[in-house]
């Protein structure tokens, strides 16, 4: 495939996944914030939220699903974490 063709293909696809990635990132800090501030029921929402987004990352190939599984780990154990410290 010539070089050039390779250059517009990879320009297309980073508009069409930009938005995605804004989104997961979004989420997953809005998750951050909600478990560094100790509501459980705003936490837990939060959470929940950000790891659908992340699956829906995985399936549009946006992310590898390694990564995100890595991910979905560590906040399910921050929320664990907080949990067990407001009980």
């Amino acid at each position: 495939m010539p070089a050039k063709k390779a250059g517009r293909q990879q320009v297309k696809r980073a508009v069409r996944t930009r938005g995605d990635r804004t989104e997961t990132r979004s989420a997953m800090a809005k998750a951050l914030r909600s478990v560094e501030s100790g509501d459980v029921t705003e936490a837990e929402t939060a959470v929940h939220d950000a790891l659908a987004t992340l699956d829906r990352a995985v399936q549009k190939g946006i992310l590898h699903k390694n990564n995100v599984n890595r991910r979905k780990s560590r906040m399910a154990a921050q929320l664990n974490k907080m949990k067990a410290a407001s009980a």
